[in-house]
């Protein structure tokens, strides 16, 4: 497995929709539309991505799915010159990146396949094609017959037992590495694959990069059959997508848990050695704003996304909650141009949720490799916890329009701090804790001994006095370490969060400063000296940093 994995936040892009492209390849020169990425990429970081999972980007006919040539990059998008500046920027910003590996067929106006066209029998590539013999005709009027994907001919089945195909796709898959600085690939319709190639893919990619990561695309059957040490490190987890939304819809957490248990359950979970993509929409399926019934519980189903064993992914736009269903069998609704800024009927509070979810699950390293194990389980709630090396995070979640009280036994010498709202304290009497779950709304809780705590705020103006702080308590270190200078975001001992965004000097005195902005509310602008900046403040007794970094 690729250890990146464990803590990544994808954002999966569909290009060719999100850079507005025309419908089919008729372009002439290349248009750098790709470019559009960069300017995305402030977004990105303010969400917590970490890694970018990119549809289909080499040249194709309509849909990407349907290659013409794996070692250009699609007309429509740009040219190689413009994508490798593309990938290099994600790099500088610490966002992996992840491509879209058509391996299983091509399109009718893939080179080779034109050859045979032309060529007839004559043609050296006829035995590049599965199943293609000339004993009768194919339903688009060709002279021979060829076997297609699941009956659609436009796009043609590769024969993966002919080491020249094979050559080809690695030689591309190579240059993607070596050019582009590629960290993994998701392999479409994987199902569909010759295991052989997966297996030689496999020696491939880890020979140029020991922690590139493959994901399969799987929609049904057992994941292990594809996700195991000789061919992919993970699978697409349709069975927990279809759970995630489902389980809102017909108040039933029975059924995500019984999932999430089956798969990853302490001690019996059938899928615990694979770091499943998790997703709650994608390029192929309705946007989870167009499926759920309660709009309230869009909140609660990213909570859960965030949490539950495995990598997140956010579908771009659904950070915004839009909405996207199928139309006349076109998946075109689902695969918009979309512009900051402009987003139709943008829900900005699930956003900063989403944000505040990948920050935690970058922070507390049960979200990310620990046990999963099952608390309370009703119809409306859900309480689990997920452990790691001694470290406990409790998820309480709610899915009735009222709020509800759920009680359960925990370790009497230890706390439990409420991460995701305003860091409130509860602590167990006689062995035995209580939660109170808002409506529509969850509870992130890390347990805590007493002595690991300090007394801070909950979120308030950043100029108020410390004499007049609250009593709410969060996990903070006691004795903090010196600080490196550096950008990324941080949270001020009161409680907000900011991003430093650069360093400069007074032109007078040349003195350090920081240049610094709110990440919630107006989203100021503020100046600051580093070394007041990055100074420890005495809080209750205790010594904590004034802004404590929280990562990029």
């Amino acid at each position: 497995m690729s250890n990146w994995v464990h803590s990544a936040v994808f954002y999966h892009i569909y290009p060719l929709g999100f850079c507005g492209a025309p419908q089919h390849n008729t372009e002439g020169e290349p248009v750098k539309r790709i470019e559009k990425l960069t300017e995305w990429i402030p977004h990105l970081k303010e969400l917590g991505v970490n890694a970018v999972y990119l549809g289909p980007v080499f040249e194709s006919s309509e849909h990407g799915y349907d290659t013409r040539d794996y070692y250009k990059i699609d007309k429509r998008l740009g040219d190689n010159h413009t994508f490798r500046t593309v990938c290099e920027e994600l790099h500088k910003n610490g966002i992996r990146i992840v491509l879209d590996g058509v391996f299983n067929h091509v399109g009718r106006e893939f080179w080779a396949f034109q050859d045979v066209q032309r060529n007839g029998q004559g043609s050296h590539y006829c035995s590049w094609f599965h199943n293609l013999n000339f004993g009768g005709g194919s339903p688009m009027g060709d002279p021979f017959w060829y076997e297609s994907w699941q009956g659609h001919y436009n796009l043609v089945k590769l024969n993966l037992r002919n080491q020249e195909v094979v050559d080809h796709l690695l030689g591309a898959v190579g240059e993607w590495i070596q050019d582009f600085g590629i960290d993994g690939l998701r392999l479409d319709a994987a199902d569909c694959v010759d295991p052989d190639f997966f297996r030689r893919l496999r020696r491939f990619c880890k020979e140029r990069k020991p922690d590139f990561w493959l994901m399969g695309e799987i929609i049904h059957g057992d994941y292990n059959r594809w996700a195991n040490p000789e061919m992919l490190d993970s699978v697409t987890n349709y069975e927990c997508y279809k759970g995630l939304y489902s389980s809102h819809n017909d108040k039933n957490y029975f059924e995500i848990n019984y999932s999430i248990n089956r798969q990853f359950g302490a001690g019996g979970g059938i899928y615990r050695n694979i770091y499943t993509y998790n997703f709650v929409d994608n390029h192929d399926v309705n946007r989870l704003a167009s499926v759920l019934r309660n709009h309230e519980h869009i909140y609660n189903v990213y909570t859960l996304l965030f949490t539950m064993p495995g990598a997140p992914s956010v579908y771009y736009g659904s950070e915004w909650g839009i909405q996207g269903v199928k139309q006349n069998n076109s998946d075109a609704p689902l695969r918009p141009c979309l512009e900051l800024g402009n987003i139709p009927g943008a829900n900005d509070a699930l956003a900063v949720h989403i944000g505040k979810l990948a920050a935690l699950r970058k922070e507390l390293l049960p979200l990310q490799t620990g046990e999963y194990e099952q608390v309370i389980v009703k119809n409306e709630q859900l309480i689990f916890k997920r452990s790691k090396d001694g470290q406990n995070v409790y998820v309480a979640l709610n899915l009735a329009g009222e709020e509800f009280r759920l009680d359960f036994g925990m370790d009497g010498s230890k706390v439990l701090v409420d991460r995701l709202h305003e860091n409130e304290v509860l602590a167990p009497q006689h062995g035995t804790v209580s939660v109170v779950v808002p409506a529509c709304s969850a509870r992130v809780l890390q347990e805590c001994a007493p002595e690991d705590i300090v007394k801070m705020t909950v979120p308030v103006s950043e100029q108020e006095d410390t004499a007049s702080l609250p009593e709410a308590p969060a996990c903070v270190q006691q004795a903090p370490a010196p600080q490196e200078h550096k950008v990324g975001r941080y949270r001020h001992f009161k409680g907000n969060e900011y991003r430093v965004i650069g360093f400069a000097k007074d032109s007078e005195t040349m003195q350090e400063m920081v240049v610094y902005q709110a990440l919630y509310g107006e989203q100021e602008l503020w100046v600051r000296s580093a070394d007041m900046f990055f100074e420890n403040v005495q809080v209750n007794g205790m010594t904590v940093p004034r802004f404590a970094y929280l990562g990029e």
